[in-house]
């Protein structure tokens, strides 16, 4: 049961150890872009290109679903990135269903695990299999890797390494499940380190805010679904999207948000030195380079970020 590429590779790493995958369960298809032609999911792709069954429901509950889930006769469920499952769904197999999450748990639980330990500065996370229970991500705890995060690492790059982890993490706890040598640790209630859905206003960017902060949160919305401010330049409010940057570390007396540029570098103060930034989107235009940006935009002398 999963959506998005993050479950895919799961999905090939069972394929691939050989495991009967009985059926595939994934989103409904969505209508996108502006012809509004439906958008099958990443999971779905990949399932029909390997002739597997596809199940698509828009109600988990639905009778008819279940009746088709039952049909399946799978003995085990495994879940990557999908929906809350309700009991009637994951108490069906004989071995359970677990649910494969890109954290240490009980530490970022929630929707979006990968980038709030990037934003909180983390230098380590990893991915945890875990059995399924009434709540989210609160069930007994079955295998867990750690993974080291670098120091100037972006959301894109640590989701892609813990994607790969976390595919063979499944795969160790389908086969320690098979022989019967699960051993699984329950979980303290205590959540200190929430990982809740990110909204558009978690993706502003506070100039007022530290150097590493302000790094930390750009990086870790990097590529997707990336920080934003607003560009003030010649009475004129543009929102803009910044994705690579670097910190420096310097002493100045500019206000936040204050925009140096030269021919090839643009600049943004903060309290404790710049953000130099590497790439960004204007609104209505592609994502480019600064230094192309710099090749046909002006800007003024007081132009600042807010």
């Amino acid at each position: 049961m999963g959506t998005p590429e993050f479950a895919v590779a799961t999905l090939d790493a069972l394929i691939k150890a050989k495991f009967n995958v009985v059926g595939v369960i994934t989103a409904p298809d969505k209508p996108a872009g502006r012809g509004r032609n439906l958008n099958e999911s990443a999971v779905k792709k990949y399932a029909l290109a390997h002739d597997l069954t596809i199940l698509q429901p828009t109600n988990l509950k639905d009778e008819q679903f279940i009746t088709e889930l039952k049909s399946l006769k799978a003995n085990l469920q495994i879940v990557v990135a999908f929906r809350m499952l309700p009991k009637i769904v994951w108490q069906l197999p004989e071995f359970g269903t677990f649910n494969l999450h890109a954290s240490l748990l009980p530490n970022y639980r929630g929707a979006a695990p990968i980038n709030w330990a990037i934003i909180n500065g983390e230098t380590a996370t990893g991915v945890t299999t875990f059995f399924i229970d009434e709540k989210i991500d609160t069930g007994n705890i079955i295998l867990q890797e750690q993974v080291a995060i670098g120091k100037d690492e972006i959301l894109g790059d640590l989701y892609n390494k813990l994607m790969t982890v976390g595919s063979s993490l499944v795969v160790k706890t389908v086969k320690q499940l098979e022989k019967g040598t699960v051993e699984t640790i329950k979980q303290p209630e205590i959540e200190e380190k929430p990982a809740p859905k990110i909204f558009t206003e978690t993706c502003k960017i506070n100039w007022n805010d530290s150097l590493t902060n302000t790094y930390n949160l750009i990086r870790g919305l990097n590529p997707y679904p990336a920080a934003w401010t607003t560009l003030v330049n010649n009475n004129e409010e543009i929102k803009v999207k910044i994705f690579d940057v670097a910190p420096i570390i310097e002493e100045h007396s500019l206000k936040p948000g204050f925009i140096v540029t030269t021919k090839n570098e643009i600049k943004v103060a903060v309290p404790n030195g710049f953000i130099k930034i590497e790439s960004l989107q204007l609104a209505g235009k592609k994502k480019m380079d600064s230094k192309s940006l710099l090749n046909g935009y002006t800007f003024q002398a007081n132009s600042r970020m807010i």
